[in-house]
C-alpha cells in the first residue's frame, strides 16, 4: 500500500503553516523603522530650530568686523573760522591826467616798482607851453622896468616940489603912474605862476607813496582828462584780504582778531589782523566781509584768492584723528557704535586743525564711541566689534 499518496503536500514543505507568522514579523518591522524615522526626523527639525540660529548667531558675532573707537571728551582748542576771499590793496589810489594833457614823452616807473610822494611818473611834451611861459616871463620883465621907471620919476618929482618946480597935481600924476605900473606886473607875475603852474600839472606825479600795480601808458600816447587811470597805486604797499562770513561768524569776530592768511597757489602763512568788519550783511548771499590787513609780500597780488584761519576764541570741544572724520557729498561725518553694537553715521562739523586733530564744533558731546579708523568700509546698521583705544594700544 503506497502511504506517501495520501500525505498531503502542504505539510511537507510547511508553507501553508508559517505564512501568519512571517508576516506578523515583517509588520513590526516596518513599524520599528517609520517610527526611528520619526524621531530622526524630530530631532533634525528641533536642532534646525534652535541650534542652527545659535550656530549662526554664533558664527555671525565671529564674522563682525573689529574696529577701534575712542571716547573724545572735550578739551580746550582755539575756535577758529575758516574762510576765502580776495585780495586788493588796502588803499587804492588811481593816478591819471590832472593837467590838460597833451603827448606824453617819457614813462618813468612800472609795475612793480615803488614810488616816493611827488615823484615823476610820466611826462607830457610842454614845447608850446614853454614858449608861453618864456612869453609871461618877458611880460613880467617889461611890467617890472615900467614899475622901476616910474618909481624914478616919481622919487625925482617929490625932491622938486619943495622948490616949487613941481605942482601937487603933478605928484599925483606921477603915483598914479606908478601904481597902474605896480598894478600890471602883479597881473603878469599872476600870469606867469598861472601858466607855470599849469605846465606843471603836465607831468603825472605820485599823489602818495606807494607800490606800482599797474601801467596803462606808453610813450608817444596822447592823454587827456577822459584818459582815465594811467597809474595803480597800493597806498605804501599794504594789501588786505577781503574775507567773506556768514552771519553767526562775522558776529564772532572783531576788530583786532588776529588772523593766518595763506595765498592759492603757495605754502606762505602770513600774519594779519582785521581791520575793519562790514556793518551790513548782503541780503543775498546772507554774508558780510571782514578786511583783513596785511603788509606787503610778494606772494599777495590784488585780484588773487586766500584763505584765512581766523582765531575767535577758545572753547570746549572734541578732538578728533583725521582718519575718524569722513567726507561725502552731505558733507563731514564720523560712526559711532549705536544700540546693539551697530554702527552709526553722525554729522559733524569741524573746526580748527591743529597737531592733536580736528576739533568737532558740533555733532558731538564728546560721550560716544567714535570709530578712529576703518570708517570708510562700513555702512550705517552694519555690526560691529568695538575695541576701545587703550585696549588695543596695551595689545
Amino acid at each position: 500500500m503506497n502511504y506517501e499518496s495520501s500525505i498531503p503536500s502542504e505539510d511537507m514543505t510547511g508553507s501553508t503553516i508559517g505564512e501568519p507568522e512571517n508576516a506578523d514579523r515583517n509588520r513590526r518591522l516596518l513599524i520599528i523603522a517609520g517610527v526611528a524615522i520619526l524621531v530622526i526626523a524630530v530631532g533634525l527639525g528641533l536642532w534646525s530650530m534652535f541650534g542652527g540660529s545659535a550656530a549662526e548667531t554664533d558664527a555671525s558675532a565671529t564674522q563682525a568686523p573689529v574696529v577701534t573707537v575712542a571716547v573724545p571728551g572735550k578739551k580746550s582748542v582755539v575756535r577758529t573760522i575758516n574762510a576765502t576771499g580776495t585780495l586788493a590793496a588796502r588803499r587804492e589810489i588811481p593816478v591819471g591826467v590832472v593837467g590838460e594833457g597833451g603827448r606824453v614823452t617819457n614813462v618813468y616807473v612800472d609795475a612793480g616798482d615803488w614810488v616816493r610822494p611827488g615823484q615823476i611818473m610820466a611826462s607830457i611834451d610842454r614845447s608850446v607851453q614853454s614858449q608861453q611861459a618864456a612869453g609871461l616871463a618877458a611880460s613880467v620883465g617889461v611890467a617890472r622896468a615900467d614899475l622901476d621907471l616910474a618909481q624914478s620919476n616919481l622919487d625925482r618929482a617929490a625932491k622938486l616940489v619943495e622948490r616949487g618946480f613941481i605942482s601937487k597935481a603933478d605928484i599925483d600924476r606921477l603915483t598914479a603912474t606908478r601904481d597902474a605900473a605896480a598894478a600890471r606886473l602883479r597881473v603878469a607875475q599872476a600870469q606867469l605862476n598861472e601858466t607855470q603852474a599849469r605846465n606843471s600839472r603836465l607831468n603825472i606825479v605820485a599823489p602818495k607813496g606807494g607800490f606800482v600795480l599797474e601801467r596803462n601808458v606808453e610813450p608817444g600816447q596822447t592823454v587827456t582828462q577822459g584818459s582815465g587811470m594811467l597809474f595803480r597805486l597800493a597806498q605804501n604797499g599794504e594789501m588786505e584780504l577781503q574775507a567773506q562770513l556768514g552771519e553767526s561768524d562775522l558776529a564772532n569776530v572783531s576788530v583786532g582778531t588776529a588772523t593766518e592768511v595763506t595765498p592759492v597757489g603757495t605754502s606762505k602763512v602770513l600774519e594779519g589782523q582785521i581791520w575793519q568788519v562790514s556793518p551790513v550783511i548782503d541780503p543775498q548771499s546772507r554774508q558780510g566781509t571782514a578786511r583783513i590787513s596785511l603788509g606787503y609780500d610778494p606772494a599777495l597780488r590784488p585780484g588773487g584768492f586766500a584763505s584765512a584761519r581766523i582765531r575767535s576764541g577758545s572753547g570746549e570741544a572734541a578732538v578728533l584723528p583725521e582718519s575718524a572724520v569722513l567726507n561725502d557729498s552731505n558733507g563731514a561725518f564720523v560712526y559711532i557704535v549705536g544700540t546693539d553694537n551697530k554702527a552709526e553715521r553722525r554729522d559733524v562739523e569741524v573746526g580748527s586743525v591743529s597737531s592733536a586733530g580736528l576739533s568737532i564744533t558740533s555733532g558731538l558731546n564728546g560721550t560716544e564711541r567714535v570709530v578712529l579708523r576703518a570708517g570708510g568700509f562700513l555702512s550705517p546698521g552694519e555690526t560691529i566689534t568695538p575695541k576701545l583705544q587703550e585696549e588695543s594700544a596695551s595689545n
